[in-house]
């Protein structure tokens, strides 16, 4: 008889302990700079109230959320609707109370508003965990992924926003991954919005103009249209979509054509203050305005940003932006927040695709030592120890097998020292240490081996 086919769902990976090594030392980095710019660690669950997820994302995104049916006989509260047995947005409400959340910013805001007496404002913190969409799996787009988010809420300075691009700077820095930030402010785009007679349609302007890079400027227009827009209109919003020169030139561009939309005018105000602010960082990456990034989630307000790997053909890297009310949903108005979001998933296919994850992240185990017998296995445990309180990942085999297997054993989990204690070594109290990269070994002492062949793990 035939075993069952074993899969998991569409959209979602097992990692392996090389794999795992590897996104470690993406969290570890990430980490390391949130904690560097004074940021604090939350977690929130995995599953909120439809309630608090609703709404928050727009109609597109509403439909990508991942809903969990109630427990018992969830079909018991649907007798007695006839109607909404044939309409999913009635029967939705009816069998599923919750469901998963489906990024880390609306569940931070209910967060924020429930533990508002203790917390002190403006309030830093940085949330790594996964988050779910029922999207379409293709390359760099998964249904569950990691976000790692840091945002700030309780001030209007802009200078959050310049601190924010220096975290994005710093992290791709370290990583060895060359970026460009695209930035717009969503007050531009309220502004073109408004020049083009159609202030009341912002949503599917945005939500339109924002897939400019993956549909092509032919199927934005007749998404547009789609919406309701008429041709004179879209032949109107043309000219602005594809405005040319540098960033300031676009900007004093836009002056001109919004002066009649004083939102538009604060759009470019802050545009200009924060490339102004960024001018006094040390910042490497290049900084591009883009006039069509839009970010097609309903709840920024502000300035917008996403992120390019320069040298991978990917989706954006992190991106996020300025939210002004998002706590105004739960009952805390007048919170302005601004936050990234970096994905770590994407991340890795960069890293992967470009060869640069570090050597030192294919293994946790840095030295093995050979097990010959219990005599020399007894002899080795007080020197493991010694090695762990060094900071050293080390591991002894733990069966005395042939000492080939126990090389493969290495070799196959890329541990890059083993040391071998036998009789002799035992009566000279050395150590043989073998480099399996060089195939070299050499005797040597305790004291040599912590302080000069192997690396601590950090």
């Amino acid at each position: 008889m035939a075993s069952p086919k074993v899969s998991i769902p569409k959209g979602t990976r097992d990692f392996t302990p090389v794999e795992m090594n590897r996104r470690n030392y993406i969290f570890d980095t990430i980490k390391s700079v949130f904690q560097l710019y004074g940021y604090s660690p939350i977690e929130t669950p995995s599953m909120e109230n439809l309630s608090t997820l609703m709404g928050k994302y727009g109609e597109e995104g509403d439909k990508l959320l991942f809903k969990i049916l109630n427990s018992g006989n969830f079909l018991e509260g649907v007798d007695n609707h006839t109607e909404a047995k044939s309409d999913y947005k009635k029967m939705t409400p009816l069998i599923s109370e919750k469901g998963l959340r489906y990024d880390l910013t609306v569940p931070f805001a209910r967060f924020v508003v429930m533990h508002q007496n203790e917390l002190t404002f403006p309030f830093k913190r940085y949330q790594m965990q996964p988050v779910w969409r029922a999207d379409r799996p293709q390359k760099g787009r998964y249904r569950e992924f990691y976000q790692c988010d840091a945002d700030v809420i309780g001030s209007n300075s802009l200078l959050n926003e310049t601190e924010l691009m220096g975290i994005i700077d710093r992290v791709f820095d370290m990583l060895n991954i060359k970026t460009t930030i695209k930035l717009n402010n969503r007050k531009i785009l309220t502004g073109i919005a408004e020049y083009i007679g159609e202030a009341d349609k912002i949503v599917d302007i945005t939500v339109a103009i924002d897939k400019l890079d993956k549909i092509g400027l032919d199927k934005v227009n007749e998404e547009l249209i789609a919406k309701g827009l008429s041709q004179e209109t879209v032949a109107k919003l043309q000219p602005i979509i594809n405005l040319s020169g540098d960033t300031q030139s676009k900007l004093c561009q836009l002056e001109k054509i919004f002066t009649s939309s004083e939102t538009g005018q604060k759009g470019i105000a802050e545009m200009r203050e924060i490339l102004d602010l960024l001018g006094y960082t040390e910042i490497k990456a290049v900084v591009e305005f883009d006039i069509t990034l839009a970010r097609g989630l309903n709840y920024y307000t502000g300035s917008i940003l996403e992120v390019k790997a320069d040298e991978v053909a990917m989706g954006s890297i992190c991106g996020g932006g300025r939210y002004d009310n998002l706590t105004g949903i739960f009952g805390l108005p007048d919170m302005s927040g601004v936050g990234i979001s970096f994905g770590a998933d994407r991340i890795y296919d960069v890293l992967q695709e470009l060869n640069r994850f570090p050597e030192n992240t294919q293994t946790s185990t840095q030295v093995l030592f050979v097990n010959f017998g219990e005599k020399e296995m007894k002899y080795c445990l007080p020197l493991l120890a010694k090695l762990r309180k060094k900071g050293i990942s080390a591991e002894m085999y733990p069966d005395p097998e042939k000492i080939k297997k126990q090389m493969s054993y290495a070799n196959a989990n890329n541990i890059p020292w083993v040391v071998v204690v036998g009789e002799t070594e035992m009566l000279e109290n050395k150590l043989t240490l073998k480099n399996m990269q060089g195939g070299t070994q050499e005797k040597i002492s305790l004291q040599e081996l912590t302080k000069s062949k192997v690396k601590t793990k950090k």
